[in-house]
């Protein structure tokens, strides 16, 4: 009831967990695994978003141009809500560790913890 978080691909799992700890601090969080971006999903994003009224999006490759971008046009149509987005901020990928990388670029469930702390200040 308080924000929902739509993520991709393997970072469904670390928002799953940032939801976890987030109800930790009793903050309801509504997450949905945004499977495809070509189709859009509007219509399970909308229904989430009617009830929590802002978004985080989180996804493993560039926000512009990706998931968070169509979803944020979506949205600019439909119903605009606060968002914030996380996943790679303009800038060339790197080798490493998995692990190493999700904190590198910022893709851990710490970091969407804090995106959320941060959309719910717009709420």
């Amino acid at each position: 009831k308080d924000v929902t978080i739509a993520a991709c691909g393997p970072l469904v799992y670390e928002a799953l967990c940032a939801a976890k700890e987030l109800a930790k601090k009793n903050i309801s969080v509504e997450v949905i695994n945004n499977h495809t971006i070509k189709p859009l999903d509007a219509d399970t994003i909308l229904t989430s978003l009617k009830k929590t009224k802002v978004l985080v999006t989180v996804e493993e490759h560039q926000i512009a141009g990706g998931m968070g971008s169509a979803v944020c046009e979506m949205l600019s149509q439909n119903f605009p809500v606060p968002v914030e987005m996380i996943g790679v901020k303009d800038r060339f990928g790197e080798s490493g560790e998995p692990n190493e990388l999700l904190e590198a670029f910022g893709l851990t469930s710490l970091h969407i913890v804090e995106a959320v702390k941060k959309v719910l200040k717009r709420k």
